[in-house]
């Protein structure tokens, strides 16, 4: 899949933090492997990432467009206390390759936003 230039993508991000449906946002990425529990009490496995709630809620489904070895659908289903703004944790079943993933930048779509349950207390 072609992407268009970065500024055309950062142009499309809109200026708040949380994200809406049909966004296309640029994210700083890493990956893990520690299998367990997820936050959202699902086990972790392949197309899980873990996002910080106030922009991506729990629920919240992705579509990664870049770089094309991650491009796919992921759920978030994970948070993390080391996770802030803009960043997304993939899982990855094995530990080698979630190092050699380091930190990157990632292109994803919102294609659904998680509802945050305290939002609306």
């Amino acid at each position: 899949m072609i992407i268009g230039s970065t500024a055309a993508i950062d142009a499309a991000v809109r200026s708040d933090r949380r994200a809406i449906p049909g966004q296309m946002m640029s994210l700083t990425a890493t990956a893990y492997c520690r299998h367990g529990q997820t936050a959202s009490g699902a086990h972790a496995t392949s197309g899980i990432v873990a996002a910080d709630p106030r922009v991506l809620p729990v629920g919240s489904i992705l579509r990664i467009d870049a770089p094309e070895p991650y491009a796919g659908i992921y759920s978030v289903m994970d948070t993390g206390s080391r996770i802030k703004g803009r960043e997304i944790d993939i899982f990855v079943p094995d530990c080698a390759r979630a190092m050699r993933f380091g930190r990157r930048l990632v292109y994803v779509r919102v294609l659904r936003r998680g509802w945050d349950p305290k939002a609306s207390e």
